[in-house]
């Protein structure tokens, strides 16, 4: 008898609500926006640069001039950096949104975040001077760490996993690991180094951090793309996922390691910017229906569109001061995020 992948799922077999030329449209259009998002916001800034400097620092660089020297040492990595990260966080939601087939679930409201930051704050404490690499690597450890104590409390307590559940369990945790960073700031006067993270932003995003956390975001996302099938099985249940011989066990371990590497580098590069995983992956399957075929991608772009246009107007609305790029997007997400919580309000 043949052995079905189980990452290979007949999601044809049940019928999925989707809408692939509305998801078509995103995608193309997205693509079209990223583009401008990306060429608009290296152009815009404490000095404002032609678009047609901008092409030539990009494909014939002078390094002699300070306009070209702005844009390929300081801003090009800067928007590419806000892009993946915006990416990063909006699939990992998506993805933990399907999986928990909660609507609350983000890496932030989860805890991932912080876990992150706590990893991050031991490292510049107890191990100063670490290279990026393994820094990130630290962040994937505090990342998978949280995730660990939030599932398991919630899954321990009566009733289960129940969406408000988790997201509580999340905060607490988010705010006990909140505190213990900021303890060991004091402690070892490490504020500075930390101050990144709390605000959130990516205005310290250079080349080689780029280089380093592009291709872990290359692989996870394949990866998304390839388990996209058997989580939206999941997101119709697990009765349903078994019924159709998903192995749901190995499934739920493979997209937690994918949401882990994306939130964990998202995290290292530009620190607790939360909500981005809760909103845009929320929108697009509204847009485009269940199938995570068509939602991961579709939320990767909006994702990456959104962080680059925050991180725009983290410069220019208060010139020439910066507003954390967490800040604005929180403008957003707390009243979303406070719609979906009375949404879910029975369920506590």
């Amino acid at each position: 008898m043949k052995t079905q992948n189980p990452v290979e799922q007949p999601v044809e077999s049940v019928r999925i609500h989707a809408r692939p030329w509305t998801a078509t449209f995103i995608i193309i259009g997205g693509l079209i926006g990223l583009a401008l998002s990306i060429a608009l916001s290296v152009s815009f800034g404490a000095a404002d640069i032609k678009f047609a400097e901008v092409w030539g620092a990009i494909f014939h660089y002078q390094p002699d001039l300070v306009s070209h020297q702005i844009i390929q040492e300081l801003r090009l990595p800067r928007v590419l950096g806000a892009a993946l990260v915006g990416a990063s966080f909006a699939i990992s939601g998506a993805i933990m949104q399907g999986m928990t087939r909660n609507p609350l679930a983000d890496s932030g409201l989860l805890g991932l975040n912080s876990g992150s930051g706590f990893a991050l704050a031991v490292c510049f404490a107890f191990f100063p001077g670490l290279p990026y690499t393994y820094l990130m690597l630290y962040s994937f450890a505090g990342a998978g760490l949280a995730a660990l104590i939030v599932f398991g409390l919630g899954a321990a307590s009566r009733g289960g996993l129940t969406p408000v559940r988790l997201v509580l369990v999340g905060a607490t945790l988010s705010a006990m690991l909140t505190a213990l960073s900021e303890g060991i700031a004091i402690q070892y006067r490490i504020g500075q180094d930390l101050a990144f993270f709390y605000a959130g932003g990516v205005a310290g995003v250079r080349w080689s951090q780029l280089e380093i956390m592009a291709p872990w975001f290359a692989v996870a996302v394949a990866a998304a793309i390839m388990l996209s099938p058997a989580i939206t099985m999941l997101s119709l249940g697990d009765d349903v996922a078994k019924g159709l011989g998903l192995r749901t066990g190995l499934i739920k371990f493979l997209a937690m390691l994918v949401v882990l590497v994306l939130a964990g580098a998202a995290v290292s590069v530009a620190g607790a910017v939360a909500f981005i995983g809760l909103l845009v992956p929320h929108v697009t399957r509204k847009l485009v229906g269940v199938d995570y075929r068509w939602i991961i991608p579709c939320s990767a772009i909006l994702g990456a569109v959104l962080v680059v246009l925050a991180d725009l107007a983290a410069r220019t609305v208060n010139a020439p001061e910066e507003t954390p790029i967490g800040a604005l997007i929180a403008i957003i997400g707390v009243p979303f995020f406070l719609y979906l919580a009375r949404k879910e309000r029975r369920e506590l």
